[in-house]
């Protein structure tokens, strides 16, 4: 953290102003039925160059003359750059529109043997096909190379916060296709810092004291605000970071501009906390102890092999939401199995095989690693939880593949899980068997698992912008 001390704040500050415009596809499609666009105009320089040196002077002049048309075509040759990639989120726009209008989706699906479109599980499959090639051709993501290891340019690869050290690994060193060396070419730019490893290098235990955390976000993007122009140019509303960590929200405050404008890619989607789904992302949490999956849930059994229990959880009491599980249905009932902590004799991923519905209350903070687990074990996910934006919901359809149950229904849960028709039942199993490669962790990555869909995320909230 004390590299970035000392750097000054930048000179220069443009003006921006935000507004929110009606979204871009068309009511036939609620693709991006969630969002709003957000409009950062910026002025914009006058690059002609007129001379008004005197003739007699302009021999005295002419070195700095020249050095003045050099940099004004450089600028001009940047502004190009800029416009293209303008020009080329208006083309990647009108197609998607299209394909959103377009009802023949398997006339959309061109070479794409690899994905499988289901009404079901997608609002729009033909849009968000259109939308994730048009990623692919176009997307370009800018990595600042500032920073040290531990806390930049690494992350956890295994364990609670997978993701964010997987995710930072794979754009670093393996997304080839999305990474642009050339800053002016860049739609997005990544700061690449781990809130984790803040928390472990930074924090002093039980203080609660998140000043240094801060600290060290704010003198970050000191440094690369000061040392290029990308971030000024749009008050960092191009520009992501990454956290699973769930002090990942608070600790984007060390710059009031990160928090209000950037996208925010956070495990912790909780809206009554400032998440806003308008421009930030939810990162779905995966916990891979050792950093590999259960073979467990690798290879899940057969789809009509039996499941002797109506639902399934095990885990410590953290938060109101369990709190009031525990109470209503721990030791309580012999189809719906609660524990506040699994016998060691008892085997966690055993149980969640067997059991038709997977309970999956919040914690202290909204996410919880069992949504991923239950769609691994083909276990229909119960979503309990207040104020959670589930992960990739702008394009999937969360309830082809689980059920939400509101906190207030949890006394009477098996009443409304025995509810649910046997057909209905097996139809969410069915989605949840679909669903799965959008959150499978690949290395390397592969079309549209999790890494992927975290880009594309994204890239709608870019392709949704409107910079000046």
């Amino acid at each position: 953290m004390e590299n970035f001390r000392g750097y000054l704040l930048p000179a220069v500050s443009l003006l921006f102003a935000t507004s929110v415009l009606f979204i871009l596809i068309l009511s036939s499609s609620d693709y991006f039925s969630s969002f709003s666009m957000i409009s950062f105009n910026s002025t914009a320089s006058n690059f002609e160059f007129k001379s008004s040196v005197p003739t007699a002077d302009l021999l005295r002049t002419v070195s700095v003359s020249d050095h003045e048309i050099q940099a004004r075509e450089s600028s001009a040759r940047v502004l190009s750059k800029y416009e293209q990639l303008k020009q080329g989120l208006a083309r990647a726009r009108a197609s998607i529109r299209k394909a959103a209008s377009t009802r023949n989706v398997t006339s959309i699906i061109k070479n794409g043997v690899d994905f499988v479109p289901s009404a079901a599980i997608y609002r729009n499959p033909g849009a968000f096909y259109q939308s994730y090639v048009e990623m692919e051709k176009r997307f370009k993501v800018y990595v600042y190379r500032e920073g040290e290891l531990p806390i930049t340019h690494y992350g956890p690869c295994k364990d609670i916060y997978t993701i964010e050290g997987r995710f930072m690994s794979e754009i670093e060193h393996g997304a080839k296709r999305f990474r642009t060396s050339d800053p002016h070419r860049a739609h997005v730019y990544y700061l690449p810092f781990s809130v984790a490893w803040m928390v472990k290098y930074l924090y002093k235990p039980l203080t609660y004291d998140l000043t240094p955390l801060k600290q060290f976000v704010a003198d970050y993007v000191k440094v690369v605000s000061s040392k290029y122009p990308f971030w000024n140019r749009t008050c960092g509303a191009d520009h992501f970071m990454l956290a699973c960590h769930d002090w990942g929200p608070h600790v984007s405050k060390g710059n009031s501009h990160l928090y209000n404008n950037s996208i925010r890619v956070l495990c912790n989607a909780n809206t009554s906390e400032g998440f806003n789904p308008q421009k930030d992302v939810t990162l779905p949490e995966i916990h891979l102890y050792g950093g590999y999956v259960s073979p467990k849930l690798l290879s899940p059994p057969p789809f009509n092999a039996p499941r002797p229990y109506l639902a399934f959880f095990a885990g410590g009491l953290h938060g109101t939401i369990r709190s009031i599980l525990l109470q209503h249905w721990k030791g309580h009932d012999k189809d719906l199995i609660v524990f506040e902590y699994l016998p060691k004799d008892q085997d966690y991923y055993s149980f969640m095989l067997k059991s038709k519905f997977c309970l999956c209350p919040s914690g202290y903070e909204v996410a919880s690693p069992r949504i991923v687990e239950s769609i691994y074990a083909q276990c229909v996910p119960v979503i309990l939880s207040q104020n959670y934006v589930l992960p990739f919901s702008d394009v999937l359809r969360w309830e082809a593949f689980s059920i939400q149950v509101d906190v207030s229904e949890i006394p009477r849960l098996k009443e409304v899980l025995m509810a649910v028709p046997e057909e209905k039942y097996k139809r969410l199993k069915e989605n949840l068997k679909a669903v799965r490669r959008h959150f499978e962790l690949n290395h390397p990555a592969k079309r549209f698992d999790v890494f992927h869909m975290i880009l594309h995320s994204i890239w709608l909230r870019r392709l949704n912008m409107r910079l000046g």
